[in-house]
Order: C-alpha cells, then sequence, then structure tokens
C-alpha cells in the first residue's frame, strides 16, 4: 500500500525513475528528471568532498574471488553477493562493497606518516543479491551507486577523522533538509556472522563512543547492527510510514588493515598498520533520493529541484517573450522550462508545476516591461519583479543551497 508521501508513486508521477521487467527486480532506471537530481546530488557529494580534503578514484565493479576471501565479505557476507563469474581459470565476482578496492589502492604505493591521513573516495556501483521479497522502489535495490570513502590514517587520528565525517554528515542533511531521526551505535550481536578478534572490537567500539560523545549527540546502542568486520555509527531516517533506515554510515576498522596488510612508514623508520575509517555522506544514491521525495514530498530544495524556473506565458501573444526568458534562465545555469497555451488553461499549468520552487507567469504588461509575475510553490506571491532581478534571487539561492525558497 502506498501513501501520499510514498517515493514509488512520486517516482514515476515525477519521471524520477521507472522499472521495467526485462531489466529485473531490484534495478530501477533513472529518468532524465531523476537523472538530474542524481547528478546534482553527485556533484554537491564530490564538492564537500574536495572541501574536506578528499582524493576521487575510480574502480572496477568486478574483482576475483580471491579479493573478498581476503577481506572477509566470502565467508561473512556472500550470501548476499552474485554468484561468481567464471572466467578462464579465475572466477570474479559483481563487488558488495568498494572497500577491499580501496585497500588495494592504499597498498599500491608506500606511504610515510606525514601523508595521512589519506582520504579516498568514490561515486561508485556495487552489488548485492537481495531477495525478491524485500526489494521496492529505490530503497532496497540489486544495483547501488554508493557515495563511499576511506580515510586511512594513524590511532592517533582515528577520533577527528571520524568525527569530521559525522560533522559532513550534518552539513549534507542541513543542506538536503534531511533530519535524523537518531545516531546508533551499532555493536556485534551473537554468532558466527562478524570477524573473530574481541580486542580489535572493543579499540574500535572505544573511539567510536569517544567520537559521539565529543559530537554531542544523543545515541544508543544496538547489539546486532555491526558491519561483519567493525562496529559502526548509523544515522538513522525515518520515512512517512514510520519505517527507519539507515543513510549514512561512520565505521572504525582495524581488521581490514590487517588483512591486507596495509602499512605505513612512522617517524622512527619503523612499519605501522594504519587505522581505516569508512564513511558514507548520503549512503546510497538511490536510497538518498528516495527519501529525499517523501521527506519533501517531491518539493525538492531549490539547488536540487529537476526543474527550478517554469515559465508561464498567458497567452500565445507572450509566447516569444517567455522562451527568451527561459532561454536567459538557461544561460545563467538554471533549469528552466517553457509551459505554453498549448499544455492548457493558465490555471491548469499552474497546477501542473505545483512543485517546481518558481512560477513566472508572463502577461500582456508583463511582455512589454521585461516584467514577470512570481508565484513560489510554497502559495506565496513576491509580486511582479524584473526578469534580471528575478533570475538573480534564484542563482543566490540556488548558490546558498538550503531549503529556503525566498529572502525578503
Amino acid at each position: 500500500m502506498t501513501t501520499a508521501a510514498d517515493h514509488r508513486r512520486l517516482g514515476r508521477e515525477l519521471g524520477i525513475f521507472d522499472t521495467d521487467p526485462l531489466m529485473g527486480a531490484g534495478l530501477p532506471y533513472w529518468l532524465p528528471a531523476g537523472a538530474v537530481v542524481r547528478h546534482t546530488l553527485e556533484e554537491y557529494v564530490r564538492d564537500a568532498e574536495r572541501a574536506a580534503g578528499y582524493r576521487h578514484v575510480y574502480s572496477p565493479v568486478l574483482g576475483k574471488r580471491e579479493l573478498y576471501e581476503i577481506s572477509g565479505h566470502w565467508d561473512h557476507y556472500s550470501e548476499d553477493m552474485f554468484p561468481p563469474m567464471e572466467l578462464g581459470s579465475e572466477q570474479v565476482v559483481l563487488r558488495p562493497s568498494l572497500c577491499p578496492h580501496h585497500a588495494l589502492i592504499y597498498r599500491s604505493r608506500s606511504h610515510s606518516y606525514r601523508e595521512l591521513p589519506l582520504r579516498i573516495a568514490e561515486l561508485g556501483g556495487m552489488y548485492r543479491s537481495e531477495p525478491s521479497g524485500v526489494l521496492g522502489g529505490l530503497t532496497r535495490v540489486r544495483a547501488i551507486q554508493l557515495n563511499d570513502a576511506h580515510i586511512f590514517c594513524t590511532l592517533d587520528q582515528a577520533v577527528e577523522e571520524a568525527g569530521a565525517a559525522l560533522a559532513l554528515i550534518r552539513r549534507a542533511y542541513a543542506d538536503l533538509g534531511i533530519r535524523a531521526a537518531r545516531h546508533r551505535l551499532s555493536l556485534p550481536g551473537e554468532g558466527g556472522k562478524y570477524v573473530a578478534g574481541p580486542e580489535l572490537w572493543r579499540r574500535a567500539t572505544g573511539l567510536l563512543r569517544e567520537v559521539l560523545d565529543a559530537s554531542g549527540v544523543a545515541y544508543e546502542a544496538v547489539e546486532g547492527e555491526a558491519a561483519f568486520y567493525g562496529p559502526k555509527i548509523d544515522v538513522q531516517v525515518v520515512d512517512g510510514a514510520g519505517r527507519e533506515s539507515t543513510l549514512s554510515t561512520v565505521q572504525i576498522d582495524f581488521h581490514q588493515p590487517e588483512r591486507f596488510d596495509l602499512h605505513y612508514t612512522g617517524p622512527d623508520g619503523a612499519r605501522h598498520r594504519p587505522v581505516m575509517v569508512h564513511r558514507s555522506i548520503i549512503g546510497s544514491v538511490e536510497r538518498a533520493v528516495a527519501h529525499l521525495m517523501e521527506e519533501h514530498g517531491g518539493a525538492f530544495p531549490v539547488w536540487l529541484a529537476p526543474v527550478q524556473l517554469v515559465v508561464l506565458p498567458v497567452s500565445k501573444a507572450q509566447e516569444d517573450r517567455a522562451r527568451e526568458i527561459v532561454a536567459e534562465a538557461l544561460r545563467h545555469g538554471l533549469r528552466a522550462e517553457l509551459s505554453g497555451p498549448e499544455d492548457g488553461s493558465l490555471g491548469a499549468r499552474i497546477r501542473a508545476s505545483r512543485l517546481v520552487p518558481y512560477q513566472a507567469v508572463i502577461g500582456e504588461r508583463e511582455a512589454g516591461g521585461a516584467l514577470a509575475a512570481v508565484r513560489l510553490r510554497d502559495g506565496r506571491r513576491p509580486g511582479t519583479l524584473p526578469v534580471a532581478e528575478l533570475l538573480r534571487r534564484v542563482r543566490e539561492r540556488v548558490a546558498a543551497r538550503g531549503a529556503g525558497l525566498w529572502e525578503a
């Protein structure tokens, strides 16, 4: 059963995504409006990461089975992985995670303590063999575009780096208009799901508690929710139906640096083992967009909206002027469209554009005076403004990000 703010309904209504049986369950495709949202979100994340000192890489979506045997995924996570594919005498696997690849990237060069922390980020594909019964919309899929990063640092740097990652998440949530429901310290439970090494688990858990305590956020420890290789901080969100899910994570990992024999040269000239901090600001792009649709009812923040400005000529007589305004907006880097009389009455076109942040109505008076009658999607009507001023204000709101529509 879907609700008014269900992203599956909104996604199809707004042209964000769709599915086809020939592509398969859990394999949605992005429509043009969705591609705009996804691209804008990805560029936002890359910009935020670059500003925070991350360096971006690309790595293959396939890896030899041996890679995941070393990382521990094969022993502890293979039920969620696609079966291996025979490639000559080797077996290759669609990756379920990016961290083994980033460990190899780190290992490919020698490192000094002077280089640390080394922050490696990637928006990359990964694949999970999810059961068909749990698949739905964009929230549970089999092909995932993950905003992932791994920080290789000294033990003394781990708390500061994990805390900085948590601050990046908070900033992104503010810009995207996302509310965190709670923070969870996810700990191991009983059973063979988790790697051995009680001392490593104890150290990692202690460091994450330091991070949470220093950040000042309330949190609760929950057993049975850790990654198989270590504890993590999960930032939880709740959808319109009250269902809770994890959107962002921060993890401290001693396991994989050991498994891949990672090291750096310390000030003493000896080899030392780095700590690996895993973090994802927005988690998977799919789940982030699904949550944004439901959180905002399809009314994306101005900077993220597929269409930021719609220009509505009252009649055919103003259509040429309206096209000029659209062209001018596009030259200024805005996402603008024309909704002309052939699309229906003015009232019908205004209703059809209800989720577009800004509507510029062009009547006879406006067309003759380089003006636009401005309407906001929240119902406010700032009045008739020079087109140049309207475009300036919209550009300012886009540049500022955040959820605000109009400054008085």
